[in-house]
C-alpha cells in the first residue's frame, strides 16, 4: 500500500448543473405551451392555479394596480362632513380618469380614539365609511367619475399609524372588457 491518493481530476462545477436542470424546466414548459396549441389556453392556465394550489373564482377580479393617491386629511373627531372644499381633489379625479382603465378607491378611516367614532351607532368603522361616502358624493356631484369607476372601502387598521382622513387611490385596472 502506498500512502499517494489519486490525482483529483477536474470536475463541473455545481452551478453549471444548477444551469442544465434549470434549462431543462424550462424547455419543458414550453414544450407544454406549444403542445397545447388546440386547447384552450384559460383552462390551462387554470389547471395551472389548481395545480399550484392558487385558488382563483372567475368571478374575481384582481385589484387595480395602485397608481397614485391623493387625500383630504382633519376630519373633526366623530364628525364625516367635509373639513374643506374639495376643489383640489376634484381638479385631480377629473384628470386620473380621463383614462379609461383607471379607477379610483376611496379609503375612509379614522383614529382609534374613543372621541372619533359614530355618534349614532358607536362605530369607528361607520364613521370612515360615512368619510369616505361623503367624499364620493363630491366627487360624483362634481361629475367627475363615471359610474362603476369608484369603490370605498375602509382602510384597515394600522395602530400608531391612524388618522382621521380619506385617501382616494388611482389605480390602474388594464383593459375594459
Amino acid at each position: 500500500m502506498t500512502d499517494e491518493f489519486p490525482e483529483t481530476l477536474p470536475g463541473r462545477p455545481i452551478w453549471l448543473m444548477t444551469l442544465a436542470d434549470l434549462a431543462l424546466l424550462l424547455v419543458g414548459f414550453f414544450v407544454l405551451i406549444q403542445s397545447t396549441q388546440h386547447l384552450d389556453r384559460k383552462a390551462l392556465a387554470r389547471g395551472l392555479r389548481q395545480g399550484f394550489g392558487v385558488s382563483t373564482s372567475p368571478a374575481a377580479t384582481p385589484d387595480p394596480i395602485p397608481v397614485a393617491a391623493a387625500a383630504i386629511m382633519n376630519f373633526a373627531p366623530g364628525s364625516a362632513i367635509l373639513p374643506s372644499a374639495p376643489a383640489g381633489l376634484v381638479a385631480w379625479a377629473r384628470e386620473a380618469v380621463r383614462d379609461p382603465r383607471v379607477t379610483l378607491k376611496i379609503s375612509g378611516s379614522v383614529d382609534g380614539s374613543a372621541s372619533d367614532i359614530d355618534p349614532a351607532t358607536g362605530s369607528g368603522a361607520v364613521l370612515a365609511a360615512d368619510r369616505a361616502r361623503n367624499v364620493a358624493a363630491a366627487l360624483a356631484s362634481a361629475h367627475v367619475v363615471p359610474a362603476g369607476r369608484i369603490t370605498i372601502v375602509n382602510a384597515p387598521d394600522h395602530p400608531g399609524r391612524a388618522s382621521r382622513n380619506v385617501i382616494v387611490t388611482m389605480g390602474f385596472a388594464g383593459e375594459r372588457q
